[in-house]
Protein backbone atom coordinates (compact mmCIF):
# COMPACT_ATOMS: atom_id res chain seq x y z
CA UNK A 1 0.00 0.00 0.00
CA UNK A 2 2.55 2.36 0.70
CA UNK A 3 4.72 1.53 -2.57
CA UNK A 4 1.01 2.41 -4.61
CA UNK A 5 1.14 5.55 -2.78
CA UNK A 6 4.31 6.59 -3.60
CA UNK A 7 4.24 5.97 -6.67
CA UNK A 8 0.94 7.82 -7.47
CA UNK A 9 1.97 11.09 -5.38
CA UNK A 10 5.65 10.23 -6.45
CA UNK A 11 6.98 10.61 -2.97
CA UNK A 12 10.01 9.50 -1.41
CA UNK A 13 9.55 6.83 1.24
CA UNK A 14 11.45 6.74 4.64
CA UNK A 15 11.46 2.77 6.83
CA UNK A 16 11.97 4.89 10.40
CA UNK A 17 13.19 2.20 13.07
CA UNK A 18 12.08 3.72 16.52
CA UNK A 19 14.24 0.59 18.28
CA UNK A 20 17.47 2.60 16.94
CA UNK A 21 16.73 5.94 17.52
CA UNK A 22 18.98 6.98 20.62
CA UNK A 23 16.60 9.98 22.10
CA UNK A 24 14.47 12.65 21.20
CA UNK A 25 16.82 15.15 19.74
CA UNK A 26 17.48 12.41 17.41
CA UNK A 27 14.41 11.66 16.47
CA UNK A 28 13.75 15.40 15.50
CA UNK A 29 17.45 15.87 13.56
CA UNK A 30 16.16 12.78 11.71
CA UNK A 31 12.79 14.11 10.67
CA UNK A 32 14.46 17.52 9.53
CA UNK A 33 16.81 15.97 7.48
CA UNK A 34 13.30 14.41 5.25
CA UNK A 35 12.58 16.05 2.48
CA UNK A 36 9.69 17.29 1.72
CA UNK A 37 6.63 15.27 -0.18
CA UNK A 38 7.90 12.26 1.50
CA UNK A 39 6.14 9.14 3.43
CA UNK A 40 7.75 8.31 6.72
CA UNK A 41 7.02 4.69 7.60
CA UNK A 42 7.12 3.43 10.99
CA UNK A 43 6.15 -0.50 11.25
CA UNK A 44 4.73 -2.20 14.09
CA UNK A 45 4.32 0.46 16.19
CA UNK A 46 3.50 -1.52 19.41
CA UNK A 47 6.85 -3.59 19.26
CA UNK A 48 8.58 -0.48 18.84
CA UNK A 49 8.03 1.52 22.21
CA UNK A 50 6.41 1.16 24.93
CA UNK A 51 3.27 2.90 24.12
CA UNK A 52 0.45 0.94 25.72
CA UNK A 53 -0.96 4.01 27.46
CA UNK A 54 -0.77 2.63 30.71
CA UNK A 55 0.63 5.80 32.20
CA UNK A 56 0.47 4.95 35.45
CA UNK A 57 1.74 1.71 35.68
CA UNK A 58 4.76 3.27 34.59
CA UNK A 59 4.57 5.41 37.34
CA UNK A 60 4.55 2.36 40.06
CA UNK A 61 7.00 0.18 38.16
CA UNK A 62 9.69 3.31 37.99
CA UNK A 63 9.06 3.89 41.71
CA UNK A 64 10.01 0.30 41.99
CA UNK A 65 12.46 0.24 39.82
CA UNK A 66 14.56 3.22 41.88
CA UNK A 67 14.06 1.35 44.55
CA UNK A 68 15.51 -1.80 43.01
CA UNK A 69 18.63 0.68 42.28
CA UNK A 70 19.45 1.12 45.64
CA UNK A 71 19.34 -2.26 46.98
CA UNK A 72 19.56 -4.52 44.18
CA UNK A 73 22.37 -3.92 41.36
CA UNK A 74 21.62 -6.80 38.74
CA UNK A 75 18.03 -4.56 38.56
CA UNK A 76 19.93 -1.56 38.69
CA UNK A 77 21.97 -3.02 35.77
CA UNK A 78 19.14 -4.32 33.45
CA UNK A 79 17.41 -0.83 33.60
CA UNK A 80 20.47 1.26 32.56
CA UNK A 81 21.18 -1.36 29.65
CA UNK A 82 17.75 -0.71 29.02
CA UNK A 83 18.01 2.82 28.96
CA UNK A 84 20.64 2.56 26.52
CA UNK A 85 18.86 1.47 23.93
CA UNK A 86 16.30 3.66 23.26
CA UNK A 87 15.23 6.94 25.12
CA UNK A 88 12.37 7.81 22.88
CA UNK A 89 9.04 9.04 24.54
CA UNK A 90 6.09 9.25 23.89
CA UNK A 91 6.00 13.29 23.99
CA UNK A 92 8.49 13.07 21.62
CA UNK A 93 6.82 11.37 18.90
CA UNK A 94 3.82 13.21 18.99
CA UNK A 95 5.54 16.01 18.40
CA UNK A 96 7.28 14.53 15.97
CA UNK A 97 4.20 13.81 14.43
CA UNK A 98 2.45 16.83 14.93
CA UNK A 99 3.61 19.15 16.95
CA UNK A 100 5.81 22.24 16.36
CA UNK A 101 9.07 20.59 14.93
CA UNK A 102 6.73 19.09 12.61
CA UNK A 103 6.08 22.35 11.05
CA UNK A 104 9.95 22.60 9.49
CA UNK A 105 8.63 21.39 6.75
CA UNK A 106 5.77 19.96 4.57
CA UNK A 107 3.95 17.59 2.70
CA UNK A 108 4.55 14.75 4.85
CA UNK A 109 2.65 11.24 5.17
CA UNK A 110 3.48 9.50 8.08
CA UNK A 111 2.32 5.57 8.13
CA UNK A 112 2.19 3.53 11.46
CA UNK A 113 1.85 -0.34 11.14
CA UNK A 114 0.05 -2.48 13.96
CA UNK A 115 -1.00 -5.98 14.99
CA UNK A 116 -2.66 -4.15 17.97
CA UNK A 117 -4.27 -1.45 17.98
CA UNK A 118 -5.85 -1.99 21.09
CA UNK A 119 -2.42 -1.45 23.03
CA UNK A 120 -1.28 1.91 21.78
CA UNK A 121 -1.43 5.20 23.82
CA UNK A 122 -5.36 7.09 22.31
CA UNK A 123 -2.97 9.88 22.13
CA UNK A 124 -0.89 8.74 19.45
CA UNK A 125 -4.10 7.26 17.18
CA UNK A 126 -6.65 9.97 18.19
CA UNK A 127 -8.78 11.60 15.40
CA UNK A 128 -6.87 14.57 13.92
CA UNK A 129 -3.16 13.16 14.69
CA UNK A 130 -3.49 9.77 12.69
CA UNK A 131 -6.89 10.98 10.29
CA UNK A 132 -7.16 7.67 8.50
CA UNK A 133 -7.36 3.93 10.49
CA UNK A 134 -7.32 1.76 7.57
CA UNK A 135 -7.60 -2.31 8.73
CA UNK A 136 -6.05 -4.44 6.09
CA UNK A 137 -8.40 -7.63 6.61
CA UNK A 138 -8.52 -10.76 5.43
CA UNK A 139 -9.62 -11.19 1.77
CA UNK A 140 -13.03 -12.00 0.92
CA UNK A 141 -15.23 -12.52 -2.39
CA UNK A 142 -15.25 -8.95 -3.38
CA UNK A 143 -11.40 -7.88 -2.92
CA UNK A 144 -10.91 -12.07 -4.81
CA UNK A 145 -12.84 -10.83 -7.79
CA UNK A 146 -10.93 -7.21 -8.13
CA UNK A 147 -7.38 -9.19 -7.96
CA UNK A 148 -8.41 -11.94 -10.33
CA UNK A 149 -9.28 -8.95 -12.57
CA UNK A 150 -5.95 -7.60 -12.44
CA UNK A 151 -3.65 -10.74 -12.36
CA UNK A 152 -5.79 -12.82 -14.57
CA UNK A 153 -7.79 -9.93 -16.63
CA UNK A 154 -10.81 -12.23 -15.98
CA UNK A 155 -14.72 -11.01 -14.44
CA UNK A 156 -16.11 -14.57 -13.80
CA UNK A 157 -15.04 -18.09 -13.93
CA UNK A 158 -17.43 -21.47 -13.29
CA UNK A 159 -15.12 -21.91 -10.21
CA UNK A 160 -15.62 -18.32 -8.64
CA UNK A 161 -18.67 -19.91 -6.62
CA UNK A 162 -16.88 -22.95 -5.27
CA UNK A 163 -14.39 -19.77 -4.27
CA UNK A 164 -16.58 -17.74 -2.88
CA UNK A 165 -17.80 -20.46 -0.72
CA UNK A 166 -14.47 -20.78 0.53
CA UNK A 167 -13.66 -17.18 1.63
CA UNK A 168 -16.72 -17.33 3.81
CA UNK A 169 -15.19 -20.31 6.08
CA UNK A 170 -11.97 -19.07 5.25
CA UNK A 171 -9.23 -16.62 6.26
CA UNK A 172 -6.52 -15.66 3.47
CA UNK A 173 -4.50 -12.71 3.65
CA UNK A 174 -4.72 -10.81 -0.07
CA UNK A 175 -1.40 -11.39 -0.92
CA UNK A 176 -1.41 -15.20 -0.13
CA UNK A 177 -4.34 -15.47 -2.61
CA UNK A 178 -2.67 -12.78 -5.33
CA UNK A 179 0.60 -15.27 -5.15
CA UNK A 180 -1.92 -18.00 -6.09
CA UNK A 181 -2.77 -15.91 -9.06
CA UNK A 182 0.42 -14.63 -10.80
CA UNK A 183 0.72 -16.66 -14.10
CA UNK A 184 3.58 -18.65 -14.07
CA UNK A 185 4.46 -18.33 -17.84
CA UNK A 186 3.43 -16.27 -21.26
CA UNK A 187 2.53 -19.49 -22.75
CA UNK A 188 -0.52 -19.09 -25.68
CA UNK A 189 -2.74 -21.30 -24.00
CA UNK A 190 -4.24 -18.68 -21.13
CA UNK A 191 -7.62 -20.43 -20.47
CA UNK A 192 -5.42 -23.28 -18.97
CA UNK A 193 -2.94 -21.04 -16.82
CA UNK A 194 -5.62 -19.43 -15.58
CA UNK A 195 -8.22 -22.03 -14.39
CA UNK A 196 -4.84 -24.21 -13.06
CA UNK A 197 -4.41 -20.80 -11.02
CA UNK A 198 -8.02 -20.81 -9.76
CA UNK A 199 -7.42 -24.62 -8.86
CA UNK A 200 -4.58 -23.97 -7.00
CA UNK A 201 -6.47 -20.72 -5.21
CA UNK A 202 -9.01 -23.64 -4.26
CA UNK A 203 -6.33 -26.04 -3.18
CA UNK A 204 -4.72 -23.49 -0.51
CA UNK A 205 -8.27 -22.54 0.80
CA UNK A 206 -9.07 -25.89 1.85
CA UNK A 207 -5.38 -26.02 3.49
CA UNK A 208 -5.80 -22.97 5.09
CA UNK A 209 -9.57 -24.36 6.22
CA UNK A 210 -8.28 -27.50 7.79
CA UNK A 211 -5.64 -26.08 9.34
CA UNK A 212 -7.85 -23.51 10.93
CA UNK A 213 -10.37 -26.26 11.92
CA UNK A 214 -6.89 -28.68 13.46
CA UNK A 215 -5.87 -25.10 15.45
CA UNK A 216 -9.24 -24.58 16.87
CA UNK A 217 -9.93 -27.95 17.60
CA UNK A 218 -6.44 -27.50 19.55
CA UNK A 219 -6.89 -25.06 21.16
CA UNK A 220 -10.31 -26.02 22.73
CA UNK A 221 -8.59 -28.92 23.71
CA UNK A 222 -5.63 -27.07 25.91
CA UNK A 223 -8.48 -24.77 26.93
CA UNK A 224 -10.66 -27.74 28.27
CA UNK A 225 -6.77 -29.60 29.85
CA UNK A 226 -6.59 -26.24 31.39
CA UNK A 227 -10.05 -25.76 33.09
CA UNK A 228 -9.82 -29.61 34.14
CA UNK A 229 -6.01 -28.84 36.16
CA UNK A 230 -7.50 -25.69 37.26
CA UNK A 231 -10.83 -27.74 38.64
CA UNK A 232 -8.33 -29.89 39.56
CA UNK A 233 -6.05 -28.24 42.02
CA UNK A 234 -8.71 -26.33 43.20
CA UNK A 235 -10.41 -29.53 44.59
CA UNK A 236 -7.07 -31.03 46.01
CA UNK A 237 -6.92 -27.17 47.75
CA UNK A 238 -10.01 -27.39 48.91
CA UNK A 239 -9.33 -30.91 50.55
CA UNK A 240 -6.35 -29.74 52.03
CA UNK A 241 -8.33 -26.96 53.87
CA UNK A 242 -10.87 -29.74 55.06
CA UNK A 243 -7.81 -31.92 55.96
CA UNK A 244 -6.73 -28.98 57.99
CA UNK A 245 -10.25 -27.96 59.63
CA UNK A 246 -10.40 -31.44 60.89
CA UNK A 247 -7.06 -31.59 62.45
CA UNK A 248 -7.80 -28.21 64.29
CA UNK A 249 -11.32 -29.42 65.21
CA UNK A 250 -9.60 -32.65 66.57
CA UNK A 251 -6.67 -31.20 68.79
CA UNK A 252 -9.40 -28.80 70.01
CA UNK A 253 -11.14 -31.86 71.30
CA UNK A 254 -8.05 -33.10 72.72
CA UNK A 255 -7.56 -29.82 74.66
CA UNK A 256 -11.33 -29.87 75.99
CA UNK A 257 -11.46 -33.29 76.75
CA UNK A 258 -8.18 -34.20 77.04
CA UNK A 259 -8.27 -37.43 75.26
CA UNK A 260 -8.42 -38.43 71.49
CA UNK A 261 -11.39 -40.32 69.49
Amino acid sequence: MVAVMANFLNYDVYDLELTTVKNNVELRRLLIETSNKSIIVIEDIDCSLDLTGQREEKKKKKKKDDKNEEGDPISAMSKNEERKESEVTLSGLLNFIDGIWSACGGERIIVFTTNHVEKLDPALIRRGRMDKHIEMSYCRFEAFKVLAKNYLDIDSHPLFGEIGNLFEETDMTPADVAENLMLKSDDDDVDDEVETCLKNLIEALKTAKEEASKKAEEDARLKAEKEQKEKEEAEKEQSVKEDVTQDAISAKEVKDNGVIH
